[in-house]
């Protein structure tokens, strides 16, 4: 619970936000005779496949409110690979204890945008600020490591 001054008081509170995560699907060769999926298909379906598991895998000290994929799939030239790649946005409403549990979100690959949606202000202590980054230098690490094992692949 972070804290929120309401009037005089101060008060704990949950954090409600939104974060926005474009899913990437990129080309995948075909079997035999067969074609691949187009690229705007597979970012769709990775996108419904990991909203499954934010919906439905429980994190600690979030709770999944609700999701819009309303917005198209865009496809971009990717300079790295030398291949066009889709992206499938999706826009995620959560509520957080604290901005430790948000962390885990800002972090991922996917990450593009996080919006606090309440409270208006919060109060953040030396010692939580503390928190907040050592939990994001743990993320940093986890990310790292997926990718080298991706790499090693």
């Amino acid at each position: 619970m972070v804290k929120v001054k309401l009037g005089d008081d101060i008060v704990q509170s949950k954090i409600r936000f939104k974060v926005r995560l474009d899913f990437k699907g990129e080309h995948r060769p075909g079997r035999f005779l067969f074609g691949g999926k187009p690229l705007v298909q597979v970012a769709e379906e990775i996108r419904e496949e990991q909203l499954a598991l934010l919906k439905n895998i429980p994190i600690q000290g979030i709770s999944f409110i609700d999701f819009d994929i309303s917005q198209e799939p865009y496809v971009i030239y990717d300079d790295n690979s030398g291949e066009k790649v889709a992206y499938a946005p999706c826009e995620i409403t959560l509520h957080a204890d604290s901005i430790e549990d948000m962390v885990r979100f800002a972090m991922r690959e996917e990450f593009r945008k996080l919006e606090i949606l309440e409270p208006p202000q919060m109060f953040i202590t030396s010692n939580e600020l503390e928190r907040i980054l050592f939990k994001m230098n743990q993320e940093f690490r986890n990310q790292v490591l997926l990718l080298l094992r991706k790499i090693k692949r």
